[in-house]
């Protein structure tokens, strides 16, 4: 991909902005938090070893300086349409 984004390593990250960048995708991703169970902390665990797998990954936009999780599949498409835009403009 482009120089515009760089993938950042999940465990250069402190905690809470881990924790942070995991809440936001579970909100985005419209996973259910109301179960009774014990709801955000068990997402927030469950996509930790998803990272930890290779199934997500974290990427920061050096142009508007935002970072995203995204799945593998998110991050390969998003690429694709990257390579397309670039070769439109």
């Amino acid at each position: 991909m482009s120089g515009r984004f760089i993938e950042v390593p999940y465990r250069m990250l402190p905690a809470d902005t881990l924790d942070a960048l995991l809440e936001g995708f579970v909100t985005r991703e419209g996973y259910d938090t109301t179960d009774e169970g014990e709801g955000m902390p068990a997402w927030v665990r469950e996509l930790k070893g998803q990272l930890e797998r290779g199934e997500l990954l974290i990427a920061h936009d050096l142009q508007t300086e935002t970072t995203e999780v995204m799945t593998l599949a998110q991050w390969q498409a998003f690429g694709r349409q990257l390579a397309d835009d670039e070769e439109e403009g």
